[in-house]
């Protein structure tokens, strides 16, 4: 198959237009000038039609035994595959993240999607004699009906599948609606599972306005979960509005992730990795490191290391194979950061490299912020308290490792977190006392694999995790059943 942009809504098998013909422009982060396309700004009404369908999908859809609807998503990875070229075109082109950061984020989805299928097979209850003679008694899994999928610009492809893959398995039927300004990458993931197999009505796609469809996704009788990925604001927005009709939610939110760096450290490891967790996809991971907490006694060498290795960075396009850090998504994007940059120089942060947006040549045209690196930064300041989304990194510097695990658990969020060390005592004492979902030893903030549990404590996770074995669970319901011999 071609992935073929059709800029519709995918509502019971037809791909169809908003019911009042209005249209939003998507734009290219590498350059702010070039419309890429329109999408329907769906109405409530829209929506609505979606849910309604999915539910009627889902009476038929759930009868299905595990192993047909695990042979319908067997069928994804090669199709992934057999477009991994366009896929990731469509990724760069309106996220900005580099070609090779496309590919990398579609292989992780080929990997999430195949764990999960294996996890829907292996779901079962349990079967057992029961306290009074006569009795016998088991547990069965069951889905639990229509659910809503709200998927992020930041990952646009992998998200939706680490989502979509358990929620179906289960037996339940989905509304996915995608970031606004990743239509594109939404549809393609759409248009892969039409391809695949999947019956029309499992899954719909809307497009449109968070805002605009929130109350909805959330609150329409029919739906009976949400799962979330986006900013700690948002999520809370949910959570009070499910609370209101019991609506299960499962929200992955912000994070302000440590690394913290120890005396007696790999430096190298540490400065390479560093790069690589502050700077890819020009730091729009909820998992990027944007603290890094280092002890006094290297904090000097460190960053001399760090800086060149930033310096070393080459802005462009995503397209340009000579670039290795790509614009942030869109001008929302650019005004955030920059506000938070102003607030760290007002604030008396120290910028040791970056802290500007390029505003000249073919890139000014564009949402390319330069790697930042801010020294001197202290607990009391904004910058280290705050999610900031972008290539922004905050240095601490602290006397000892006590004073580096207090700093790291001193913030509103606990997403991930990684310690850089040779001491295995306090590499130990570290992964048990972060007050995260994620924690690593000599790894970096944002690595994880699809066999464990992704999410977050404190402000960063509500509801079980995704992924891991907490993925599908989410999505069902155990049901016990006693029968009398």
């Amino acid at each position: 198959m071609n992935i073929g942009l059709k800029y519709k809504n995918y509502v019971n098998g037809c791909w169809v237009d908003a019911a009042g013909g209005r249209t939003y422009e998507v734009r290219n982060p590498a350059n702010w000038r070039n419309v890429l396309h329109s999408y329907p700004l769906s109405t409530n009404e829209d929506l609505s039609d979606a849910i309604d369908g999915a539910a009627k999908a889902q009476q038929a859809w759930k009868l299905l035994t595990t192993g047909e609807r695990a042979a319908i998503f067997r069928r994804l990875p090669d199709l992934i595959r057999n477009n991994i070229d366009s896929l990731a075109r469509i990724i760069t082109d309106e996220n900005g993240k580099l070609l090779s950061e496309s590919m990398v984020e579609i292989n992780s989805a080929i990997m999430e999607l195949d764990f999960q299928i294996g996890e829907g097979e292996r779901q079962m209850g349990i079967a057992t004699d029961c306290c009074k003679p006569g009795l016998i008694g088991f547990t069965r899994m069951e889905p639990i009906g229509v659910v809503s999928c709200i998927t992020p610009w930041n990952f646009p492809f992998n998200v939706p599948f680490r989502k979509l893959i358990p929620a179906l398995m289960a037996g339940n039927t989905a509304v996915m609606k995608s970031a606004a300004q990743t239509s594109a990458v939404g549809e393609a993931v759409t248009q892969l599972f039409a391809e695949a197999g999947l019956p029309n009505g499992v899954l719909q796609y809307v497009c449109g306005s968070g805002s605009d469809l929130s109350d909805t996704l959330v609150t329409h009788p029919a739906i009976r979960a949400v799962t979330f990925t986006g900013s700690t604001e948002v999520g809370r927005t949910i959570a009070k509005k499910a609370a209101e009709t019991f609506t299960r939610t499962q929200l992955e939110m912000g994070g302000k992730n440590p690394m913290v760096v120890l005396g007696d450290c790999d430096m190298e490891l540490a400065v390479t990795d560093a790069a690589i967790a502050a700077f890819s996809c020009a730091g729009q991971w909820c998992t990027a490191t944007s603290r890094l907490i280092v002890t006094e006694d290297i904090a000097d060498d460190l960053l001399t290391r760090l800086v060149e290795k930033a310096k070393a960075l080459t802005l462009g396009v995503g397209t340009d194979k000579a670039a290795t850090m790509g614009p942030v998504c869109g001008m929302n994007q650019v005004k955030e950061i920059m506000a938070h940059i102003e607030k760290a120089k007002a604030q008396g942060g120290r910028f040791i490299m970056g802290g500007n947006r390029i505003e000249d040549g073919d890139l000014g045209y564009g949402c390319f912020i330069e790697p930042t690196i801010i020294d001197g930064v202290t607990e009391a300041m904004d910058i280290s308290q705050e999610e900031v989304f972008g290539p922004v990194l905050a240095v601490i510097r602290v006397k000892d490792y006590e004073e580096a695990l207090s700093c790291a658990n001193n913030v509103p969020y606990g997403l991930s977190s990684s310690i850089y060390t040779r001491d295995l005592e306090k590499a130990l004492h570290f992964v048990e006392y972060s007050e995260v979902g994620m924690s690593h030893v000599n790894v970096h903030s944002a690595y994880k694999e699809p066999q464990f549990s992704f999410g977050g404590a404190k402000e960063s996770g509500f509801g079980l995790p995704e992924a891991g074995s907490t993925g599908i669970q989410f999505f069902q319901e155990e049901k016990a059943i006693y029968i009398k011999k």
